[in-house]
């Protein structure tokens, strides 16, 4: 049993985890994604064989019109034969040739939409060449050269039908009786056609010259043989697809017409064989009837045979489809029932849940006094008993927390109320506005944004004996602490100025006393950068450790003053005298001096990426034109979206000053 209980450790600790939602989506997701996986390759399986025989039924689109050119073609070839043609026969050869136009722009129509698919066009374009140059050269024909001509065409004829096959995979049909009617459609009832459409021409001619030669007679031999083996094999087929027909539609569709072909044939064929053994002048009107009968039997069985396969793959289709919508239903069934009694179970749960949630806040009020009673007989009722053993024990013990949480939240009431007070006191300290536009030279704007209810950053600025006195502080961390250091350095900066301590040595270290003395006495670790400028007359003079003072000149330079070297940390030395040093920037008319604190540089976005230097170099120097107001609501702007939904983490402060 414990090696059973190990086994299933992993699971245990994952399931425990979870809440019951999660379990449910857990265990639903295990179950679905296979059952999906092998649901999407049924389906695709299906899909397939939709499209193969989709694309069958496109390549008997394609062989329609070109059966109209296998029939009008060698009509053409035929009149065209006849030397002495009456002027009837002539218009007769006129109307044909116009036909055949159109059947080639039937055909031209069909591979603008399939051409691509079927890879035809090529061909077909060939073939549409040779029409045109058999048409031109009419009347320049010989004998010989029109039988070639009219040759080339027909293999480049055959030559585009059986590319539609080979590509719309009429040639790979899976099934014997579509099979073996694409066969036929394809390829059997094409030869015989041209069989007997050579048949016809060769009778023609002897019709003409009014007698036999030998080459023709051993043409027709030849022909009438090839006839006699394309019908038998014809029939063959034809009956092996009959057999293998399980819809039964093929056998009373095509039996008849298919043994009206076979008997014409062999009958066409047993009329020719008889000049093997006969020397006389051959009756080649009745040869000549015989095979246009036997051709309009041909071409009529080609109809109603690919009209049977397109019945055929039409009802394939139908049943794979019906198949997909069967197998769709028969899952999202089972899935329904699945997902009902999940439902039902997890609501079960849920219930059980919900008694015992309802149960536990009347304990905490002190107010349960039945039992927690379930109709369930699972797993849950053990709890729910051993629940109820211990909820009377517990509601005198919850009556002792309440009145402690009492006591709690009246004392962060105070607490909250003391700290509103700090807050207000902070922004009471801050220079006002009019202050700032009281400032002779120079046009100031500042802004400062805590990060808690209390800050810990500080800026200031004083005008004094034609000086201005401005200086800029961040104390480590923020709350509270943080806060009544940053008042500590506000009083000790105005207390020192206001007595005529311009000495920048000893007025840092000054303030540094006081917040060292007084973080002792307050067991605080705190300690603060502060750095002091004067200004007067477009001269800065800059002491402290701080951020760089950032210098964006009228013409777009930008400098960095770098304050490492210009103090010390105040609050973590008794004495930083000797670390005190002063740097001097002189201002022209247009220049911009900006001081802030590391909240905005390290300001960070969704992607806990920091805003960083060169971002804020490049808003103010493309905004360096503006007032110092309008820098600082850029600047602000483009921090607060870059920052977005993102928790800001620091106190964020920005001091502009622009000489007039």
């Amino acid at each position: 049993m414990r090696k059973f209980t190990q086994l299933f450790k992993p699971a245990m600790y994952l399931m425990n985890q979870l809440k019951y939602p999660q379990k449910f989506a857990l265990i639903s997701c295990i179950f679905i994604i296979p059952l999906s996986l092998v649901m999407y390759l049924l389906l695709s399986e299906v899909q397939d064989r939709v499209n193969f025989a989709h694309k069958e039924m496109l390549g008997n689109s394609y062989l329609r019109p070109l059966h109209q050119l296998s029939q009008h073609l060698p009509e053409y070839e035929l009149l065209s034969d006849r030397t002495h043609n009456s002027m009837k026969r002539s218009q007769e050869l006129i109307q044909l040739q116009t036909q055949i136009d159109q059947d080639f722009v039937s055909v031209q129509n069909v591979d603008r939409e399939l051409g691509n698919l079927l890879l035809s066009t090529e061909r077909f374009q060939v073939l549409a060449d040779s029409w045109k140059t058999l048409r031109t050269q009419a009347k320049q024909w010989t004998t010989d050269n029109k039988s070639a001509d009219y040759k080339q065409v027909f293999r480049q004829l055959e030559s585009l039908r059986l590319q539609v096959g080979d590509q719309s995979n009429l040639i790979l049909d899976p099934d014997l009786d579509t099979y073996y009617l694409m066969d036929a459609t394809l390829l059997r009832l094409p030869d015989m056609q041209q069989t007997i459409s050579d048949i016809r021409l060769i009778s023609q001619r002897i019709n003409v010259d009014q007698k036999i030669t030998s080459i023709e007679r051993s043409q027709l031999i030849v022909l009438a043989e090839t006839l006699k083996q394309q019908s038998s094999e014809l029939a063959q087929k034809m009956e092996v697809g009959f057999t293998h027909n399980r819809a039964g539609n093929l056998r009373p569709e095509l039996t008849v017409p298919l043994q009206q072909l076979t008997q014409n044939t062999n009958d066409l064929a047993s009329l020719i064989n008889q000049l093997v053994n006969n020397n006389k002048q051959p009756d080649t009107q009745a040869y000549f009837q015989r095979a246009n009968q036997s051709l309009q039997q041909a071409f009529d069985l080609w109809e109603q045979t690919i009209n049977q396969l397109d019945i055929l793959l039409q009802r394939r289709i139908d049943g794979f489809v019906q198949k997909q919508l069967g197998l769709t239903i028969f899952v999202l069934v089972i899935l329904a029932i699945v997902m009902y009694l999940f439902i039902g179970f997890y609501q079960g749960v849920m219930d059980t849940v919900s008694s015992l949630g309802a149960a536990s806040q009347r304990m905490v009020a002190g107010t349960m006094t039945d039992s927690v009673t379930l109709q369930s007989r699972d797993e849950l009722a053990e709890v729910v008993t051993s629940f109820n053993h211990v909820a009377a024990a517990l509601v005198q013990a919850n009556q002792e927390v309440s009145q402690l949480n009492q006591r709690l939240k009246n004392e962060n009431f105070r607490m909250s109320a003391e700290l509103d007070v700090t807050r207000r006191l902070q922004q009471m300290l801050l220079p006002t506005e009019s202050e700032l536009k009281a400032v002779a030279g120079l046009d100031i704007a500042g802004f400062m944004e805590p990060a808690t209810e209390i800050g810990g950053d500080y800026y200031d600025v004083m005008q004094q004996d034609g000086k201005v006195k401005i200086s800029i502080g961040d104390v480590t961390g923020h709350g509270l602490e943080s806060g009544v250091v940053m008042i500590m350095a506000q009083t000790a900066v105005r207390t020192l100025l206001a007595n005529g301590e311009t000495d920048p040595a000893k007025f840092l270290n000054a303030v540094n006393r006081i917040i060292y003395d007084n973080t002792r006495r307050m067991r605080s670790r705190k300690n603060m950068t502060l750095a002091v400028l004067e200004y007067e007359a477009g001269v800065l003079r800059l002491t402290g450790q701080h951020e760089e003072l950032i210098i964006v000149r009228q013409d777009g330079n930008l400098e960095q003053i770098d304050t490492l070297d210009l103090g010390f940390p105040l609050g973590l030395e008794q004495d930083i005298t000797q670390f005190v040093a002063e740097a001097k920037v002189e201002l022209q008319p247009g220049d911009i001096a900006v001081l802030y604190t590391d909240g905005i540089t390290e300001a960070m976005n969704t992607q806990k990426s920091q805003y960083g230097l060169e971002r804020m170099y490049e808003v103010l120097q493309q905004n360096r034109h503006r007032s110092a107001s309008e820098i600082r609501q850029v600047l602000i702007a483009d921090l607060m979206q870059y920052i977005g939904d993102q928790k800001v983490f620091d106190d964020i402060t920005l001091l502009v000053l622009k000489q007039q």
